[in-house]
């Protein structure tokens, strides 16, 4: 299954068209037996999402493939390996598991400071240690990768991807990481639920973009698709990915989500973007 369950409302109100709220421990016990059901075997995590791993682990985790994400290097921290490994300690004893399959640096940009080679030799020793399967890295744009795998070798990547950013295919890096054997997620399938909304719904400041929205509402009438399907489809029609991270307000928008996703994907080609203003939420101004 290449579904992976995206957690980040287990611990946080996250996501512009979340009107659920953080889910609640019998939403979330609810939500993981749900996508376990059918086959979804890989979650996605941070140690910056609340409460997510505490949740996580008081309901049950222990059968699945965890990823989670270290939060930047506190400033001035003099042992940079004893902060990693306390770190990841702390991850496995909130989420009750031995191993992690994954551990992704939040922000990689820390790689190139003083202390980017021990945090480097950190993780591979992790890895050594048996505590860890693959360390990686989380990253906003395919840009970022040339630099940092010149120097590093790193088993997981995780990149937005979604039907309007299509700069991972268009970059190459889709498939580069494929031959290199790096594990690719990807994220940003729904861009944080705005391509689900209806036009009514989407907030003012997405206006600059209606040249591009009147093509994404043409191109959707013509796959003769919902916006939730044309989604899923394009994403999981991509070979290079290994896995989508799915994020999910509740046990039904998880139903809604594995019924979207079986079918035949979009025929006619799809608008898409470059701009990093609408591609990259960090940029939106919203009230």
């Amino acid at each position: 299954m290449k579904i992976a369950l995206g957690t980040a409302q287990f611990g946080l109100n996250y996501g512009i068209a979340n009107m659920q709220g953080q889910l609640t421990r019998d939403e979330g016990e609810r939500v993981i037996a749900l996508a376990r059901s059918h086959g979804v075997n890989t979650l996605d995590t941070a140690i910056a999402y609340g409460e997510s791993e505490c949740l996580l682990g008081g309901i049950g985790v222990d059968e699945w493939k965890v990823v989670t994400k270290l939060p930047a290097i506190p400033g001035g921290y003099p042992d940079v390996a004893a902060w990693v490994h306390s770190e990841v300690q702390g991850s496995l004893r909130r989420l009750g598991i031995g191993r992690l399959h994954g551990l992704l640096l939040h922000r990689p940009s820390q790689l190139f400071e003083q202390h980017g080679p021990q945090l480097f030799a950190s993780m591979q020793q992790l890895v050594a240690d048996g505590l860890v399967q693959k360390v990686g890295i989380s990253i906003y744009d395919p840009a970022e990768l040339g630099p940092i795998l010149e120097r590093w070798h790193f088993d997981l990547v995780q990149a937005p991807f979604n039907v309007l950013d299509r700069r991972l295919l268009q970059s190459g890096w889709a498939s580069r990481l494929k031959d290199r054997g790096v594990e690719l997620h990807t994220r940003s399938t729904f861009l944080q639920g705005l391509l689900l909304m209806p036009p009514a719904s989407r907030p003012v400041w997405f206006r600059q973009w209606e040249a591009l929205w009147s093509l994404w509402d043409r191109w959707l009438n013509e796959c003769g698709l919902s916006p939730v399907q044309a989604c899923l489809r394009t994403a999981l029609a991509v070979p290079e990915i290994d896995h989508i991270v799915l994020g999910v307000d509740s046990e039904d928008h998880l139903r809604e989500i594995l019924e979207a996703a079986n079918g035949a994907p979009p025929g006619p080609a799809a608008p898409h973007t470059d701009d990093l203003n609408l591609l990259n939420p960090a940029n939106w101004t919203l009230p």
